[in-house]
């Protein structure tokens, strides 16, 4: 098939930031550009040969815009996966495959999968509704103090689920959403009835990331670990710091951990490996995202080849670009300022860009709200600390609010 062609058609599901960033790269190539998304302006729109509205979820939305096309990828977890399948038995290339979403879409199959393959990642418990976890948790408690109490004949016997621990709902998290962190059973009577998991708290020094990228041919390609901060309360990155300041024998630890959960996945694309660097140096899974992801943001400036070119590169199986770092680099995440939601202004991006080695993104999202990604801000330098010291003067200043 020929992609340098007008004749080729790239079809994105999904039209937020990701497929932007995305629609970007493709103008590198003659190909055209179809979109869906569910929402009239999403960021996406301007950057596309032709945008449809529709749901991603409904087949039948998913099913018509997918025959239009040559190849079919998303930029967003939440598809329907039975139009997936039924446009790749009629010939139509999805890259990421099916076969991938289902393994990954539903974050309880995904932990399932994790513990079949032999892949270290923390105890979790499924619960087919928050009633069910309640009752869990409440015998939890109280099989506890029977053992603090008798001192016991009960032995070392613990229930799997105790205070704290880490909620996440099975299906359409994103961005923090979905995630919360239980310190008391009165935390429960706050989240929504419906499939759940229920994590082990982990005590850990380091959360950390690693982009495989593979293409239909098998071959493969990572970046460098990076290293993620999160805001306490948000459950979001702050900050993404490549290279991580981690040992290089754990950086290596956690690239050999990240090509074998690719090669148990068998992906094609992007793959985002999230982990954890525990206190005694043990590297745990997260989760994973088989798609441009945030922790690849800072590759646009600071790698020979962005996430996005080489994500575009492998699901149209073309030889995969160089995953290196020419600079440091550190990613800050934008996000709209508490106790201000409506029509959005950004405050001093002139004062930020005045700085050497500071590139801004917008995403072109009317509308913010607390704690919605609107854009990030690359720094790049030769230093990374100098790089974080930077990044921490831009997170100071710039501002999403509303007019």
């Amino acid at each position: 098939m020929d992609f340098f062609s007008s004749q080729f058609k790239l079809g994105i599901l999904g039209g937020g930031q990701l497929g932007k960033m995305l629609l970007s790269e493709t103008r590198k190539f003659d190909i055209q550009t179809y979109v869906l998304d569910l929402s009239a302006d999403a960021p996406s729109k301007i950057a596309c040969n032709k945008f449809f509205q529709g749901n991603l979820m409904d087949f039948e939305a998913v099913y018509n815009f997918g025959k239009q096309v040559d190849v079919l990828t998303f930029e967003i977890e939440m598809v329907n996966i039975q139009a997936l399948t039924k446009l790749e038995a009629e010939g139509i290339k999805v890259f990421p495959s099916p076969k991938t979403l289902k393994v990954i879409q539903n974050k309880a199959v995904q932990k399932e999968f994790f513990v079949a393959s032999n892949i270290p990642t923390s105890k979790f418990e499924k619960f087919s509704n928050l009633e069910n976890l309640k009752t869990t948790v409440s015998s939890s408690a109280f099989e506890m103090q029977i053992v603090k109490d008798l001192k016991s004949a009960i032995g070392n016997h613990q229930s799997k689920i105790t205070l704290p621990f880490v909620w996440k709902s099975t299906e359409f998290g994103y961005d923090g959403t979905g995630v919360k962190v239980i310190k008391c059973e009165k935390d429960l009577d706050l989240l929504p009835n419906i499939e759940c998991i229920a994590e082990e708290m982990i005590a850990f020094k380091n959360e950390l990331a690693v982009i495989v990228v593979r293409n239909f041919d098998g071959q493969i390609k990572h970046y460098p670990v990076v290293e993620m901060e999160f805001h306490p309360e948000a459950n979001q990155v702050e900050y993404v710091i490549c290279p991580a300041r981690i040992p290089d024998d754990i950086a290596q630890k956690a690239i050999e951990i990240a090509l074998d959960v690719s090669k148990k996945i068998n992906h094609v694309g992007l793959l985002a490996v999230e982990m954890f660097l525990t206190q005694d140096s043990q590297i745990l899974v997260n989760e994973v995202a088989p798609r441009p992801h945030n922790s690849g943001h800072q590759t646009i400036e600071a790698s020979y080849t962005s996430q996005f070119e080489n994500h575009l590169r492998a699901i149209l199986n073309l030889p995969l670009g160089n995953c290196d770092s020419k600079l440091a680099g550190v990613m800050v995440n934008l996000v709209g300022e508490e106790g201000f939601s409506g029509n959005v202004k950004y405050e001093n991006i002139e004062k930020i860009m005045a700085i050497d080695g500071v590139t801004p993104h917008i995403y072109g999202k009317q509308q913010t709200r607390p704690f919605r990604k609107m854009g990030h801000v690359t720094i790049v330098n030769k230093n990374i600390f100098e790089a974080r010291r930077i990044a921490e003067v831009v997170k100071n200043n710039i501002r999403v609010i509303s007019v």
